[in-house]
């Protein structure tokens, strides 16, 4: 595995969803509904997965895709612990432990996972 390209995935796929609910919290219809805003982002996620799988098996890597994808959530939450928790989850009155016991934040990362999984078994798998 090339771990360079397979965090950087991961930091693609951080940025995609983090500005998404950047953008979900700031339009007036979506702002009071997390729910709502979480939902659509579940769907977007896969969308943002393939995009990192696509940057990184563009160079021709046979990675497992469980294993990318694995590596793509889990750089995705290292951004999350150092930049999105203290950052903006603090500032709102809101804490480590309520971001990560959050069972959407896992859905997400499951998802991602999955979806790189999916997008190598029918595309990369020899």
């Amino acid at each position: 595995m090339k771990y360079s390209r397979g965090i950087f995935s991961g930091f693609i796929v951080w940025v995609c969803v983090s500005i998404s609910f950047y953008l979900f919290g700031n339009t007036p219809l979506l702002k009071d509904y997390f729910l709502i805003q979480a939902t659509i982002v579940m769907v977007l996620i896969v969308f943002y997965a393939i995009v990192g799988a696509k940057f990184y098996y563009q160079k021709k890597y046979n990675t497992n895709g469980l294993a990318l994808g694995i590596l793509m959530s889990a750089t995705a939450l290292l951004l999350d612990v150092l930049i999105t928790v203290p950052f903006v989850e603090i500032p709102e009155g809101r804490s480590y432990e309520s971001f990560f016991t959050s069972p959407i934040l896992w859905a997400l990362a499951f998802i991602n996972a999955f979806s790189v999984y999916l997008y190598w078994k029918r595309k990369i798998k020899p």
